[in-house]
């Protein structure tokens, strides 16, 4: 039996993920369904990218997984079901899926507009979801698009020797994960020596750690996280709320330009001379 996934920006205190799952297990008892995640701040669509593009993939193929977040549907952002390296896909069109994907879909479908009373997952996605579990061609339960709407990821800024970082991601540890990639460190860094800034010049980290306990307890690090994103924390503390750190935050990199230093000594040491 293939598997429901939920993600979504409630919590535990309403009703709204006792009744999407009792609606599902009553068209089909035996159904699994997993929680995801159901502390997304509310609307906040990079953080649901975020949980749901690193949590899916270990899920077996075929698995079904429905995205509570921002599901409110306009002119240009509808219901959709994606089929994606395997797997299926329900939410609102709001740019999530193409966040995730970058695109590369194997199947995108339009879900027909119908009165939800303001609770689409449960009055379309926990249905949509049973109708796939049935083995119901995904064509058949709407009509097929060719493509998702955009939406531009959040990147990191970056010149030859400074990257820019956001916090994207913070966890219950409250360790704060950027967007900044060990590709785009590695690249921009060509192994120089480095200041990672945190909210301000007195929070200042010079290496990465391969383990969190290379660092004595209270003191900041950073260290690339299992998915390669540079991870800020603080050992056995949290560093998101000790330093105010959210997703709005910046982080900034600059790395040692020895030839820039170079130049200006040689400048320096030339004045001496003529003075």
């Amino acid at each position: 039996m293939p598997v429901i996934s939920l993600i979504s920006d409630w919590n535990s205190a309403d009703y709204y993920i006792g009744a999407v799952k009792g609606r599902i297990l009553s068209s089909i008892p035996d159904a699994v369904i997993v929680d995801i995640n159901h502390q997304i701040e509310p609307f906040n669509l990079i953080q649901a990218v975020y949980v749901l593009k690193n949590a899916y993939k270990n899920f077996p193929k075929g698995s079904i997984h429905i995205i509570a977040v921002n599901s409110e549907t306009d002119e240009k952002r509808k219901h959709v079901i994606v089929k994606y390296d395997g797997h299926y896909f329900i939410g609102a069109d709001n740019g999530i899926f193409f966040l995730m994907t970058e695109g590369q879909i194997e199947q995108l479908i339009e879900i027909e507009e119908k009165p939800t009373g303001g609770f689409p997952e449960l009055n379309i996605f926990a249905d949509l979801a049973c109708e796939i579990l049935k083995n119901k061609d995904i064509e058949q339960l709407g009509k097929s698009k060719k493509e998702l709407f955009r939406q531009l990821p959040m990147l990191p800024m970056y010149e030859e020797s400074k990257i820019i970082g956001k916090v994207i991601y913070i966890d219950s540890y409250h360790n704060v994960i950027t967007n900044v990639s060990k590709d785009l460190f590695d690249e921009i860094g060509k192994n120089r020596s480095f200041k990672i800034f945190v909210q301000s010049n007195k929070s200042v980290i010079t290496k990465i750690n391969k383990k969190y306990n290379e660092t004595e307890n209270g003191e900041l690090l950073a260290i690339f996280n299992s998915v390669g994103l540079l991870e800020i924390a603080i050992a056995r503390a949290k560093a998101a709320q000790l330093l105010s750190l959210d997703t709005k935050s910046e982080i900034r990199i600059v790395f040692d330009n020895k030839e820039e230093n170079d130049r200006k000594d040689s400048k320096n040491d030339l004045q001496g001379r003529l003075f």
